[in-house]
């Protein structure tokens, strides 16, 4: 392709993405899945769209989408949030993540893949995508409902679990057998991720003052630099780009730039994000969809059922309502962004090529189960709770005509053990 026949065949994937997005917004959908269905239309694999387009033409830009999905998640993270309500979130968010990450290694030695794969598939199945969970959270203008601050506390406690599950199935990952490089791996790892937080909580003051720039062209390359280069250092470290760039977003929140910085680093993380969803679905076949097709079902099954109860236990722990868990339990069921930044390092590692797909298929459904429930929540919630109570009541009103026989059981008793006195007498 000529570099003009390149630039039209981006310039049309952008556009069927806007108009899709446009008629997915219509039932509210997210645009992840849109991305990945656009990316699978125009797949080679399909060949159900007239593009001749090759994914490669865009990696570069699908790492760049990367690396600014996780910067701005760690861009965005509450450290005072945290630190501050640190019990309750642990035990919150804590109940939460081990629930499904337990259930879901289950799951992955049940699908019999291999042990690295069922590590990886626990973790796609483990954490919410907190992408979804927060713009779902703004446009169904739930921010201020009351158990909003406990979802939003189960996603800080989900990112603090990214980071270091990242860092420890990378090491994973590398095919290391040998004990002590092992070791040294994770050693790194976790010192690189303890001197970043260390930076984020005290060095906010020191590092704001490489930012003392009015010119916000010069700001943008810096932000952006800084954030391509920590991912570098992170892939250089073992503990991939992609927690390299949320551990320099995390530091670069704790700035007194920060809003500045997320008002220009999100236009440009949904641009570049775009692509890196579009990019995953090109990299699909559907082919290989019948492999994956009953995992999937169970995955999403297994998911669904553990949100129920997690999010009522997680509610109960809070003390809040039923009504509240339902809501907590519809919008963390979305699955996003880190079950595909999953896939994309176990196909990376010469895992099962099943994964790929697995992921793929699994997000799709998630991404579009989540937001349908997490929008009718409130009417779920209404029709079970109307049901339940009106069980009780019909448990509790007796019923006149039982009442009436009871009655009239009991006075002929009584008229017999009087007889009988008598008798006796």
């Amino acid at each position: 392709m000529h570099l003009g026949e390149d630039l039209i065949v981006l310039g049309l994937l952008l556009l069927v993405a806007y108009v899709l997005g446009r008629l997915g917004k219509l039932v509210g959908l997210p645009a992840i899945p849109v991305y990945m269905i656009v990316g699978l239309l125009a797949s080679p694999h399909t060949g159900w769209f007239p593009l001749n387009f090759d994914s490669n033409y865009i990696e570069l830009i699908a790492i760049f989408g990367l690396i600014l999905l996780l910067f701005n998640l760690g861009l965005e993270f509450d450290q005072d949030e945290f630190f501050g309500n640190f019990g309750k979130l642990i035990i919150s968010g804590g109940s939460y993540v081990v629930i499904n990450m337990g259930a879901g290694l289950v799951f992955g030695f049940m699908v019999g893949w291999g042990t690295r794969e069922a590590l990886v598939i626990a973790g796609m199945t483990a954490t919410s995508s907190s992408a979804i969970v927060t713009k779902l959270l703004i446009e169904l203008r739930r921010l201020a409902n009351r158990e909003t601050p406990m979802i939003l506390g189960v996603t800080v406690v989900e990112d603090i679990f990214i980071a270091i599950y990242l860092a420890i199935v990378s090491v994973v990952l590398s095919g290391e057998n040998d004990f002590w490089p092992i070791v040294a791996k994770l050693a790194i790892a976790f010192t690189f991720l303890v001197v970043m937080f260390s930076l984020a909580r005290w060095g906010g003051r020191v590092v704001s003052r490489f930012f003392r720039t009015k010119d916000d062209e010069l700001f943008t390359i810096l932000f952006f630099g800084l954030a391509v280069l920590f991912a570098g250092i992170g892939e250089f470290l073992g503990v991939t780009d992609a927690i390299g760039a949320f551990l320099i977003g995390l530091v670069l929140g704790a700035t007194k730039y920060r809003n500045k910085i997320e008002h220009i680093a999100i236009p440009l993380r949904d641009v570049f994000a775009a692509f890196f969803f579009l990019n995953f679905g090109l990299a699909l076949n559907p082919a290989q969809f019948p492999s994956v097709i009953v995992p999937v079902i169970l995955a999403v099954v297994m998911t669904l059922v553990l949100n129920i109860a997690a999010g009522q236990f997680v509610a109960w722990i809070n003390k809040l309502g039923p009504q509240a868990g339902i809501n907590t339990t519809a919008i963390l069921q979305n699955r996003g962004e880190f079950a595909l930044i999953l896939a994309t390092l176990s196909l990376s590692a010469g895992l099962d090529p099943r994964i790929q797909p697995f992921a793929g298929l699994y997000v799709l459904i998630m991404a579009i189960i989540g937001p349908l429930l997490a929008a009718n929540s409130e009417k779920i919630g209404a029709m079970i709770l109307r049901t339940g109570r009106s069980r009780k009541r019909s448990k509790s009103i007796r019923d006149p005509m039982l009442d009436e026989e009871i009655a009239l059981v009991e006075a002929a008793t009584a008229d017999l053990d009087t007889t009988g006195d008598r008798k006796r007498d």
